[in-house]
């Protein structure tokens, strides 16, 4: 496995600046985000560290020459946004910059783009499999044309009252994922998994490792803390920032050595890479530098593979 860290932590900084940063910290690996460029929508959203719509073969290699040089992968390219919005107008503009990003894949040499499937959070499960269907075959039908695979991150997208009733992500638990894959069989159809988001929702974080390890194709490394007095007071059905803090590894309640355990056993070697949405080290640049350093060597201490 290669140890690595998701750019969005870092939009102070260009490509060139995160990858030298990455190779100093003794990082070798960065998944890259590919957002259009704009104003963000949400906290760790907007931020292009690649911009792919207008790359080409002379701008792919450039990007691929500063990777070179800094010895450090890029993992994944990463762009997060929500395919099944009720407005197909809207979610039109995220299909094409999905398929924009697999282009992208494709020019620089990567097997792997990482996104979410969406979720309209304000219709059933049942509607949204329907949206899934209309939606989600072209983007997987491309991904093939190209040799790309599409991971799916597993975070259900529910932290704040824009998000309820339904969150914003299908793609939240193993029954869903089996039904992703049932409706689209195809090797380039994955997860970009993240244990962290099991924890909360009070599921086991180890065995999809084994049930789905087929379609492991990326790692994050993002820990959690449940505060239990916080949960018996204001239930399960509040939203869950009011019982629940993501932490950087090793500060929450993700078993890690268990977890690079059956990591291993399982066979798989891909990029791990740590997220960080830890409000505490957010305030400066500077914090959220040693905040990677901080988790790079936590890991390290855990995962004699990387």
């Amino acid at each position: 496995m290669k140890l690595g860290f998701v750019s969005a932590i870092l939009p102070d900084l260009s490509l060139e600046e995160v990858l030298k940063f990455a190779s100093g910290a003794g990082f070798k690996a960065v998944e890259a985000m590919c957002w259009p460029k704009g104003k963000a929508e949400r906290r760790y959203a907007g931020v292009t560290h690649i911009d792919v719509t207008d790359l080409d073969a002379g701008k792919a290699a450039a990007v691929k020459a500063a990777a070179q040089k800094a010895g450090v992968e890029i993992s994944a390219l990463g762009y997060y946004p929500n395919p099944l919005v009720a407005d197909a107008a809207e979610a039109r503009v995220y299909i094409d910059h999905i398929k924009k990003l697999i282009d992208g894949a494709k020019l620089l040499g990567l097997s792997t783009v990482n996104t979410f499937v969406g979720r309209e959070h304000t219709k059933s499960l049942a509607d949204n499999w329907a949206l899934f269907d209309e939606r989600w075959p072209e983007i997987i039908r491309h991904a093939e044309s190209q040799g790309v695979r599409v991971g799916i991150e597993n975070c259900p997208m529910f932290f704040s009252k824009d998000e309820w009733p339904g969150g914003k992500n299908i793609a939240t638990s193993p029954a869903n994922w089996r039904r992703m894959f049932e409706k689209l069989p195809s090797r380039c159809f994955g997860l970009n998994y993240d244990p962290s988001h099991m924890v909360w929702q009070q599921m086991d974080y180890i065995k999809p490792l084994w049930d789905f390890r087929e379609k492991l194709f990326h790692i994050h490394l993002k820990d959690v803390r449940v505060d239990r007095h916080r949960l018996d007071d204001v239930g399960i059905m509040a939203h869950p920032l009011e019982y629940h803090s993501p932490k950087l590894p090793g500060l929450g309640d993700v078993n890690w050595g268990r977890f690079f355990s059956v990591l291993g056993e399982v066979g798989y070697t891909g990029p791990a890479c740590v997220e960080v949405e830890d409000r505490a080290f957010e305030a400066t640049l500077d914090s959220r530098k040693a905040a990677l350093v901080q988790a790079k060597n936590f890991l390290d201490g855990v995962a004699v593979s990387f």
